[in-house]
This record gives structure tokens, C-alpha cells and sequence, in this order.
């Protein structure tokens, strides 16, 4: 029977790590695949990308925008406003954070 922590929010051994409600947020964000493929996208430019989200991917505007929202309010992907568009960038300090935890996991 799996027992859950009576502290949710403690987070990981490492210092520098994700507290385990925001672990399990970076998880269920990226349970869909279209939102892994954006990350994999953005990690591949390295850099931001302004626009072209929606030409990589077979969805509509729209669910794009719903899968972007969610990641970003994972924390995994930064959007900054240049004039009419939204810029998106990886939030590569989290991303790191969330890597520690998965190792932590792992060992």
C-alpha cells in the first residue's frame, strides 16, 4: 500500500530541489504528449520561440494554447509578451530542479 508523506509540501533531499506538490505538478503537465513534444521542440532551438509552436504540431491554435497554458503554469516554459505575439522559453532551472528530483527517484 503506498503511504503519502503527511508533508506534501517537504521537499526533496537536495537543496536545490522541487518541493514534492510542485514535483507532482511538473509530472501531470507533462503526462500529454503534445506538451512533451513542445519541450522537446523549445529544447531543441535553444532559445525562445516566437509564433512557430503551432506549425510543428498537428492541433488546432486553440488546444495549442490550451498545452502551452499548462506548462506554463507548471513552470516548465516561460512566455514573454514581444507586441502581438507570446515568446515561450524553457525554464531550464526548473527543468533542472525536476531532473534532480526524477534522480532522487531513481538511486
Amino acid at each position: 500500500m503506498i503511504q503519502v508523506s503527511p508533508h506534501p509540501e517537504k521537499a526533496f533531499s537536495g537543496s536545490n530541489n522541487l518541493n514534492i506538490v510542485d514535483f507532482a505538478r511538473i509530472c501531470k503537465a507533462l503526462g500529454h504528449p503534445a506538451r512533451v513534444r513542445i519541450i522537446q521542440h523549445l529544447r531543441s532551438m535553444d532559445g525562445c520561440i516566437c509564433g512557430n509552436i503551432v506549425e510543428m504540431l498537428p492541433l488546432a491554435q486553440s488546444t495549442v494554447s490550451q498545452h502551452l497554458k499548462c506548462l506554463k503554469n507548471a513552470g516548465l516554459i516561460q512566455g514573454n509578451v514581444d507586441g502581438p505575439r507570446t515568446c515561450y522559453c524553457l525554464n531550464k532551472d526548473v527543468l533542472e530542479r525536476f531532473r534532480q528530483g526524477i534522480d532522487e527517484l531513481t538511486v
